[in-house]
């Protein structure tokens, strides 16, 4: 950690250090999902380029307390438990559930907390009522809590906005709004016979949180009360993370975060997702349309900057598709030739330059398109010498190497026999009986089962090999 990574902060707009309160270890604070519906990949675009910032900070030797929250109740979980007629925790549980495997399939590191934010409503109580005792917040008439802006000079520091500009708004009830509505912001909603059997009490009557007090009072419980990074998409910057900041500044008298890590938006054919456009895919849409939860992780880690907005295509997912064959090709050739047993060599001055390269690409703000660009350079430079068996046994070890440290934190990951599904592999492996009794004919029948799967099967000195097509 001689040499400090660089982050842009969304709170300077610069490209700073990363100056940790408490190194080696960084707090990381990232803003889960509303569990009322499967994520989309706009959604894990942001959740993949936060698990490149854990990465590379666990490979520059940090230690990464990670806490990630998810939002189960606010006024979409509270609707859509009523409109299918069950209780808020069994409606938004099954959503818990496949985001985890939604996240396991785009092999996104799970952070070490992930609350469920109806697990702390007594920590919001008290920290509203801090606020309340400081005269940031107060009790109105109907019954619900709310910060009141005016007791915070500093309001917008985040998000850069010409609050004179903006619409005032005396109060805002729901959740989420525009920005146009500026107002004092709910932190406390008075049950109402719309929230059926969802409530708790509270010094102000029976009601529930609103959505902004829980990352504030998550991330004080967990990671203290200035943490190093807080990261989302940047659609959470105004409302959500204006107003986190806000109430939990009111509430200690000090700095809340140092480093705001924000993701840029993804489009789809270079327009905005929306239903209405039918063009919001879920990492389960992508899959069924034969694509692989490393293809799609591929994608969403290159084609831009996660500070700039990235545009998905199906011709992006058939790019990153061939990128991620080749490099399954070139780990197949390096594991047939390098020998397991061999102690760590010293690498090869070829591979010290890539991993130099790497590192910086990375430590300059995580430029993953510049990474990935190290990887292929090397990929190709190296090919050509396998083929020929110009490396000793060391030097091709070495290489092996390169690649653990670089999967390491682009987390692409080897093709294995639990990559291919059971059908193909069940094949396969009737394929090799067949080969071995010298039945061809069932031998190519089966090659083209297998290929009509979407599958590649290639003999080798070793044995088959499949491959994605």
């Amino acid at each position: 950690m001689s040499e400090p990574i660089s982050l842009y902060n969304s709170m300077s707009r610069a490209v700073e250090p990363l100056r940790p309160l408490a190194p080696p270890r960084v707090s990381l604070y990232v803003c889960g999902p509303t569990i009322y519906n499967y994520g989309h990949i706009g959604n894990f675009r942001t959740y993949v380029a936060v698990d490149l910032l854990r990465r590379t900070l666990t490979h520059f030797g940090y230690e990464v307390d990670h806490v990630m929250q998810f939002t189960d109740v606010d006024d979409k979980t509270i609707r859509g438990a009523r409109e299918n007629g069950v209780p808020l925790k069994q409606f938004t549980s099954q959503f818990r559930e496949a985001f985890l495997e939604d996240a396991k399939t785009l092999n996104i590191e799970i952070p070490e907390r992930t609350p469920n934010a109806t697990d702390h409503i007594p920590r919001m109580v008290e920290l509203i009522a801090t606020l309340v005792d400081k005269g940031a917040a107060y009790a109105s008439d109907d019954g619900s809590v709310y910060f009141r802006i005016a007791a915070f000079p500093k309001y917008g520091c985040l998000s850069h906005l010409d609050l004179e500009n903006l619409v005032a708004g005396a109060r805002v009830n729901q959740d989420e709004y525009e920005k146009e509505g500026v107002g004092d912001f709910v932190l406390w909603k008075k049950w109402t016979v719309a929230d059926g059997d969802v409530g708790w009490d509270s010094p102000w009557g029976k009601g529930r949180p609103g959505w902004h007090i829980e990352c504030s009072a998550l991330s004080m419980e967990y990671l203290g009360e200035e943490i190093d990074i807080h990261g989302g998409g940047t659609d959470l910057r105004f409302p959500h993370h204006e107003n986190e900041i806000a109430q939990s500044e009111a509430a200690t008298g000090h700095t809340f975060v140092r480093s705001w890590f924000h993701v840029e938006h993804l489009l789809v054919d270079g327009q905005k997702m929306s239903k209405s456009l039918g063009n919001m895919y879920t990492v389960r849409d992508v899959l069924a349309r034969g694509y692989t939860g490393r293809e799609l992780r591929y994608a969403l880690l290159s084609g831009a900057h996660y500070s700039k907005n990235l545009n998905f295509t199906w011709q992006g997912m058939d790019d990153a598709k061939t990128a991620v064959a080749r490099i399954d090709e070139w780990r197949r050739l390096v594991r047939n030739l390098s020998p397991a047993a061999l102690d760590e060599p010293p690498l090869l001055q070829l591979a010290a330059d890539c991993l130099n390269d790497f590192n910086a690409a990375l430590r300059h703000d995580l430029n993953a398109n510049k990474a990935l660009g190290v990887l292929f350079n090397f990929i190709s430079t190296t090919n050509a010498g396998l083929h020929r068996g110009q490396y000793l046994p060391r030097e091709i070890k070495a290489i092996d190497l390169v690649w653990t440290a670089v999967d390491a934190v682009l987390g692409l990951g080897d093709v294995t026999e639990s990559s291919v599904p059971a059908e193909v592999q069940s094949l396969a492996e009737q394929r090799a009986a067949a080969r071995k009794a010298k039945d061809f004919a069932a031998s190519d029948t089966l090659r083209k089962q297998i290929e009509a799967l979407g599958w590649k099967v290639k003999d080798t000195p070793k044995g088959q090999e499949l491959t994605a097509a």
